[in-house]
């Protein structure tokens, strides 16, 4: 009789007396990311960066004196800060992508690539994690350096403007005073008011002194809106001023003239002057930004490398 065969309905690829038990892929765990590993290593960064920046700052201002002759330039001191602000970044970087390589959990049954990769990836996301920590102080350094330089180009020509108006009225407050005495406006105002009580060419004007200087201020005052005297304007405030010194009509005019030429002088001295602060503060700004750019960029490629060596020694 012929024994009967013994068919197991058992799937023969789950037997591990066929296949053996160790055989298959291994889980490596429920997630790539161990997020307490990078959370824990974004919040030492921060910290590390807080402290350091304390320092920084009680150095700084140790360093800074505002007597004359004493204490660092402020050259020296901005290439000071930008150095500091540079190892502070690298140093958090480097401690938060090392913690976050090191605190991760283990992977099993993953090529060195994998592994290397991923190591790579917590150390990234650690320094990612810490930026976004300090993005509401990163953002308002960021936001004050570029916007000072972008309203100092705005505002140039207003403030150039004014700055420059103010030094060719340099008698404008005066002027206005006995205006506002005589029951004249200021401004064009005054000024075209003033033209209807001119005396006639060859006349006297039958100002007081007060009136007189107050109307040769508002005569330079609408002069320099258009940066040019009127030679009518330049022969009554000539006029004005021969009266009151005894000089003759030509000499008195030839004063007048100089006099304007200087306060446009003054005027062309102080435009430029705004335009060199605001052309510094542009590439201060361009220069800061870059920088910050620069800083960030190698605070990532340290906080890469960390995390690779942090898991390797974990794994050791």
């Amino acid at each position: 009789m012929t024994p009967t065969s013994t068919i197991s309905t058992t799937d023969p690829r789950r037997d591990p007396l066929v296949y053996g038990a160790a055989v298959g892929p291994t889980a490596s765990g429920p997630s790539a990311v161990s997020w307490a590993a990078v959370i824990a290593g974004a919040a030492a960064a921060a910290a590390l960066s807080l402290i350091l920046l304390l320092l920084g700052t009680g150095l700084g201002l140790s360093a800074i004196s505002p007597w004359s002759d004493e204490g660092l330039s402020g050259k020296t001191l901005g290439i000071g800060t930008g150095v500091w602000l540079l190892l502070i970044h690298v140093a958090a970087s480097a401690l938060g992508g090392y913690m976050g390589g090191r605190l991760r959990t283990k992977w099993v049954s993953l090529h060195t690539d994998e592994v290397a990769f991923r190591d790579t990836s917590h150390g990234f996301l650690t320094w990612a994690v810490s930026i976004l920590f300090t993005a509401a102080v990163l953002t308002s350094a960021v936001t004050g350096i570029v916007s000072g330089g972008v309203k100092a180009g705005a505002q140039v020509a207003g403030g150039a403007a004014s700055a420059a108006t103010t030094a060719a009225a340099g008698g404008a407050a005066a002027a206005g005073a006995e205006a506002s005495k005589s029951g004249n406006g200021g401004g064009p105002m005054g000024y075209a008011v003033d033209s209807l009580f001119r005396a006639p060419k060859g006349g006297k004007s039958q100002s007081s002194p007060e009136q007189a200087t107050a109307e040769v201020g508002r005569i330079f005052t609408n002069a320099a809106v258009s940066g040019k005297l009127p030679e009518e304007d330049a022969r009554y405030a000539g006029q004005l001023v021969a009266q009151r010194t005894g000089m003759s009509q030509a000499e008195a005019e030839k004063r007048v003239n100089e006099k304007f030429n200087e306060v446009q002088k003054a005027k062309q001295e102080a435009e430029t002057k705004a335009r060199e602060a605001a052309d510094a503060a542009r590439k201060a700004s361009a220069a800061a930004a870059l920088f910050l750019f620069i800083t960030l960029l190698i605070g990532a490629f340290v906080a890469s490398y960390a995390g690779i060596v942090g898991g390797r020694q974990r794994d050791d």
